[in-house]
């Protein structure tokens, strides 16, 4: 897959980042390219990577060699004036838990040195608004649910105007509710023009989120690009066609070049599948199909999936939990 367009304007980028700890390479000379206002995926097995990467793009650790800039200036060298105006949630959020959610808020607010203590109060208020946790903002953080510990994270990552945000799984062991609810948060982030760097190893997730996505695995940055190309990328999907008359159907589609998969399970006794080759239109192959006399109930092109371009790229099965 080719790089995004070095031309766009570009939130993150990379050159050869690369970390080692001692003999291990944690992250090898990555190269990504992250367009504002994107909503990227950042994808991979636990252990791939993501999180030492992101942990370099903030400032949080130093790389061995390679260079990174986040929002047009280099990090960690322009840390002062880049932090300010990215928000982030790494490894989950950590509150002091008898303090209530609005005065954890409030005590994160009163350490960022950029902040006014002015329009705190309005700030922190307009942050639990925004992640829908005003109803719980006297409730102690300790009686929060994990989803509602999330949203807060949220809320700390949004008290100031951002640019940027840097969630490292935010969905991570959440309930289906809590999953959708973050969701909405990511969605509505993103079409304020926020720029949404979303690292997680859940395929529904990315599907369901994502504009771009890249791919690690064992430290290094082995594709990515827009979600559409990634999927376009396995080729142009696979054709399906049900029939009662499948030996016919299968010389038909050996006539065209067309090579058929062998016969599955007992369920697929009436269904024939086949790579869809780059030079066979679809209407092309139900034309013929009709043509030789095969009596054609059902006929779909499936296009290639996250999870199988995925183990193509990675040889490691992905976690498709919602």
């Amino acid at each position: 897959m080719t790089r995004a367009d070095p031309a766009a304007e570009l939130a993150v980028e990379t050159s050869g980042l690369t970390k080692r700890f001692g003999a291990q390479t944690a992250v090898d000379a990555v190269d990504l390219a992250v367009p504002r206002g994107a909503v990227f995926g950042f994808l991979g097995p636990n252990g791939s990577g993501k999180t030492t990467t992101i942990r370099m793009l903030l400032g949080l650790l130093r790389a061995t060699s390679g260079a990174a800039q986040v929002l047009g200036s280099p990090m960690p060298q322009a840390l002062d004036a880049v932090l300010p105006r990215v928000g982030a949630l790494v490894e989950g959020p950590a509150f002091s838990p008898f303090l209530t959610g609005e005065q954890n808020l409030r005590r994160f607010d009163a350490a960022d040195r950029h902040s006014s203590p002015r329009t705190r109060q309005a700030r922190v208020a307009a942050a639990l608004d925004r992640v829908g946790l005003s109803h719980a903002a006297g409730k102690k953080a300790h009686a929060y649910s994990l989803g509602m510990k999330q949203r807060l994270g949220l809320a700390n990552a949004l008290l100031m105007p951002r640019e940027l945000l840097v969630l490292d799984e935010p969905t991570n062991g959440l309930d289906p509710q809590g999953t959708r609810e973050v969701r909405a948060l990511i969605r509505s982030f993103a079409a304020d023009g926020t720029t949404v760097f979303v690292s997680s190893h859940l395929l529904a997730e990315v599907e369901q989120l994502c504009t771009h996505v890249g791919v690690m695995s064992a430290g290094r940055l082995v594709a990515q690009g827009t979600l559409e190309g990634f999927r376009r990328s396995g080729g142009r999907g696979r054709v399906r066609v049900r029939t009662p008359d499948l030996p016919l159907a299968r010389g038909v589609l050996a006539d065209l070049g067309v090579q058929a998969d062998a016969q599955g399970a007992a369920s697929d006794l009436d269904q024939v599948s086949a790579a869809m080759p780059d030079d066979v239109e679809p209407e092309a192959i139900v034309r013929a199909l009709v043509a030789a006399g095969v009596r054609v109930r059902g006929f779909e092109v499936v296009g290639a999936s996250l999870e199988q371009r995925f183990v193509e790229l990675t040889g490691e099965g992905f976690d498709v939990l919602a």
